[in-house]
């Protein structure tokens, strides 16, 4: 007997981030780079004699540091989706660590899959009854498609 979240013997267990496609280190090059690109335009426009500029590139550095920054920090979110044959659990955590669980009967769950012909799979909602939860939000949308599949596939088995 496996146990996962207390949930025992989970038919299906996934947790979902959000990517990123800007590793720690290439986010340093990045910010190197900036930074020299900065620095070089600065002393030009120094030696021109337009020195009021050279704090105008720091804050562009500056501003340009804070959005990466950020956007990292809300990539601490995450989902994690567990199926047994008893229970369906949905543990949604956000950026600042506070986690909201929801947990139903995998027999009364119903996966709605909203399909656009051009752009794919746009959302994956659970309903059960009239409680209903937007799952796999920050996936594209190959991602969410396969994912529906899987999870699609693991309720159907917890249900025989």
């Amino acid at each position: 007997m496996t146990a996962r979240n207390g949930i025992a013997d989970p038919i299906f267990s996934a947790t979902l981030t959000p990517y990123r496609s800007l590793s720690p280190a290439g986010f340093g090059i990045l910010m190197g780079f900036v930074g020299a690109t900065c620095f070089g335009a600065g002393l030009l426009f120094w030696a021109i004699g337009a020195w009021p500029i050279v704090g105008f590139m720091g804050l562009d550095v500056l501003a340009i540091y804070a959005a990466f920054r950020l956007n990292y920090r809300s990539a601490r979110a995450y989902e994690e989706i567990v199926v047994s044959r008893d229970e369906l659990l949905i543990r949604k955590v956000t950026p600042r660590g506070r986690a909201r669980e929801i947990r139903f009967n995998p027999y009364w769950v119903r996966l709605e899959i909203r399909e656009l012909e051009d752009e794919g799979v746009t959302h994956l909602t659970v309903r059960s009854r009239s409680e209903s939860v937007p799952v796999a939000t920050f996936l594209n949308p190959d991602d969410r498609k396969s994912f529906a599949q899987a999870f699609g596939a693991a309720l159907a088995e917890a249900r025989r």
